[in-house]
């Protein structure tokens, strides 16, 4: 993977399915980024809110306009409302938004968080690809829910991660090992945090799903557990992904 690009943005979201936090660094170990999606919505029935309904998971309209942030050396994320304030009570913010009282935020056990892989790495190409496949509609990198946005150099084709599948990547000195690429389809037909909904398609005209994923056992990076140099709420707010 020599040249394959560089980082542009670092993302992670402490709780799974909220808007997440742009970050300048992260630390990174088996299970991912620290701290990303270490906490979950649950509801009465054990299942995490997500865009989606699986055996794991159940859709709650609505996450996607709340966000999640680790404050200072904080061990549990801050819930932000949709205006961008920390809620004082999380659970009473999160059962008045969402109009039900069942739900709660609770932290990892042994049931994981993660859709299928912990790290998702689309490519600038492949967002520049979906923009030109839906003209006049916004295409947010954060409907994706990327962890680490890679810039491709100048003439890189979309959908260059299929060719990582299998490779190795090595981030500075530091690497993830057994590198494989997943699929992962835009899901959001929702109002988030990029403002209005797109149409309800997936990655324009092909129907080709956004490619996604690295997983493996990434090496331990020395840096802030919490990512304590991320932007302002408002910074993040007005910033376009």
């Amino acid at each position: 993977m020599t040249g394959a690009g560089v980082i542009e943005r670092i993302w992670r979201y402490p709780i799974k399915s909220t808007g997440g936090e742009l970050l300048h660094r992260a630390e990174v170990e088996p299970r991912g980024l620290v701290g990303d999606r270490l906490f979950a919505v649950r509801d009465a029935q054990g299942k995490f809110g997500s865009g989606k309904n699986t055996r794991r998971f159940r859709r709650m309209p609505g996450l996607l306009q709340l966000s999640s942030r680790y404050l200072g050396d904080a061990g549990e994320p801050a819930l932000l409302d949709p205006r961008g304030a920390v809620a004082p009570d999380p659970n009473a913010c999160l059962r008045r938004h969402l109009g039900r009282e069942d739900v709660e935020v609770v932290r990892e056990g042994e049931i994981s968080h993660f859709d299928r892989l912990p790290v998702s790495v689309p490519t600038t190409a492949t967002l520049d690809w979906v923009r030109s496949a839906v003209p006049g509609v916004p295409v947010d990198e954060r409907r994706f829910r990327p962890n680490l946005l890679v810039r491709t150099p100048p003439g890189a084709p979309p959908f260059v991660e299929d060719e990582w599948s299998g490779s190795k990547a090595r981030i500075r000195r530091r690497g993830v090992r057994r590198v494989r690429a997943v699929e992962r389809a835009m899901r959001d037909d929702r109002r988030g945090p990029a403002g209005p909904p797109p149409p309800l398609w997936c990655c324009g005209p092909s129907q080709k799903p956004m490619p996604c994923g690295w997983t493996g056992s990434p090496r331990s990076c020395p840096r802030d557990r919490y990512g304590r140099e991320t932007p302002s709420s408002r910074s993040e707010k007005s910033s376009p992904g």
